[in-house]
């Protein structure tokens, strides 16, 4: 079975999974995309794009996807260095001449060292309380007295230094260089020749119905509040960008190597490639010029997070295969990196074809055994992945951790046969159906019954965690 086909059988399931997660997880709004070898798998969309308005969420609603940002600005600079405008090895100070003359030491860093998060550059200032929507972002001018403000904590090149302020000079170079502003730059580079008619810099009161509403999280108080969408002026090239999640595919599709027009494979590699780390381990989760470097399982991705005041974000690619998943959140700790994470495992177990388990015999068909379970000890999917079938539990936070695999033993009768034996591997999950052939309950684990579950019908308010 070759992987696009793999991928077809989980896509189902992964519909209903995110749905439980939405409704679990008390989420307004999520926004889903996958893309494989230059096309989009899937592009749905649930929950409300404005919950006390009744307002269906649409895959055309706009989310503020904030430090993916980062991404089409380092994407920016490595177009501006492809065309001789400038080198990576430049200091900031040659087109940011205010550092020189307010005699920061940050003049002397240079353009890939900021890229990369080495420049030692204090992450938001000591005053950031406009994350906090306590005051606005700051404009140019305060953009540099922040910067000016013991704006160096540690010297360039000595650790790695997560920085928002460092990406925003970045986006002042990229107009001192290109004679443009930072936004009409990356609309005439990168979003426009893409065609990317939802992704822009910043907020766009022009298009104000077409956002998504952003909401406050569980932190401190059971019920979620609406928070107001802000400009965020100078930090643009750091957190600015709205997008969906169809376009992000699209997007981040052009960074796969050997595919696009945005960039040449040489800065695709430059871009990707591990600088740092993000804790003393090598192995962790590190950053390369404007890209997070990770993995999952034994996959290779790039991509981005994106945290912005009601909006959680993340996007995955494999630079290799081609795989995206972009996943857009309204909420604050909305689950957009479990979410996506748990795409690709899904993906992944699909298309192994060494996976523990039997095969399901071509001639059986899996919908008379898949779907959604429930008693007082919990819920269980039983779902088709690639081609077996497997019990999945949707609450837990990484459900493939511990999948229970099902053999077809007859038509009313599966076997647990690999899996966590603190359950009831090599036991029998039996299916009592009603005349018209409907599953009436199921007998699994435990020998206890589960009888067929769905998501509840509630008031838009109730759904998201607003009452």
């Amino acid at each position: 079975m070759s992987n696009r086909a793999a991928y077809e059988t989980v896509l189902p399931y992964v519909r209903e999974w995110i749905a439980y997660k939405v409704w679990q997880l008390r989420i307004p709004g999520v926004q889903v995309a996958i893309g494989y070898d230059d096309e989009v798998l899937l592009d749905e969309a649930w929950g409300y794009a404005d919950v006390e308005a009744g307002r269906r969420l649409r895959t055309t609603d706009l989310f503020r996807i904030a430090s993916h940002s980062k991404t089409f600005t380092a994407t920016a600079l490595l177009q501006l260095a492809e065309r001789g405008s400038l080198r990576l090895d430049d200091t900031v100070g040659t087109y940011v001449p205010a550092l020189v003359d307010g005699g920061s030491p940050l003049a002397d860093a240079t353009l890939r060292e900021l890229m990369e998060m080495g420049a030692g550059v204090i992450r938001d200032g000591h005053d950031g309380d406009y994350w906090s929507q306590l005051r606005p972002f700051p404009d140019e001018q305060e953009l540099l007295a922040l910067v000016l403000d013991r704006g160096q904590k540690v010297p360039a090149g000595s650790s790695f230094n997560y920085s928002n302020l460092g990406y925003s000079l970045l986006g002042l170079v990229i107009a001192a260089v290109s004679g443009q502003s930072y936004g009409d730059f990356v609309r005439e580079s990168i979003t426009e020749p893409l065609g990317l008619r939802n992704t822009g810099p910043d907020w766009d009161p022009a298009r104000a119905g077409d956002f998504v509403v952003g909401y406050s999280g569980f932190y401190t108080a059971r019920t979620r509040h609406r928070l107001d969408h802000v400009d965020t002026r100078a930090m643009a090239a750091a957190t600015g960008f709205h997008g969906t999640a169809s376009d992000l595919v699209r997007y981040f599709s052009q960074h796969v190597i050997g595919h696009g027009t945005l960039l040449d494979d040489h800065s695709k590699r430059l871009a990707q490639r591990k600088a740092w780390s993000a804790t003393e381990d090598p192995a962790a989760r590190g950053y390369g010029a404007g890209f997070i470097v990770d993995r999952i399982g034994g996959r290779e991705v790039r991509g981005h997070s994106g945290g912005f005041p009601g909006h959680i974000t993340q996007s995955l690619f494999d630079p290799a295969s081609g795989l995206v998943v972009s996943v857009l959140t309204s909420a604050a700790a909305g689950p957009a990196t479990l979410i996506a994470t748990a795409i690709v495992q899904f993906l992944d177990a699909a298309a192994d074809a060494d996976a523990p388990g039997t095969p399901v015999p071509a001639d059986v068909d899996t919908s008379t055994f898949t779907g959604r379970f429930a008693n007082p000890w919990g819920v269980s999917d039983i779902a088709r992945i690639g081609d077996r079938l497997v019990e999945v539990d949707p609450s837990a936070p990484e459900p493939l951790v511990t999948p229970t695999r099902l053999e077809v033993v007859d038509a009313d009768t599966l076997r647990m046969t690999h899996g966590n034996r603190f359950g009831s591997i090599d036991e029998d999950v039996t299916y009592r159906r009603d005349a018209d052939g409907s599953v009436l309950s199921i007998r699994a684990g435990g020998g206890m019954t589960s009888e067929p579950w769905t998501i509840p019908v509630e008031t838009p308010e109730v759904a998201a965690g607003l009452v």
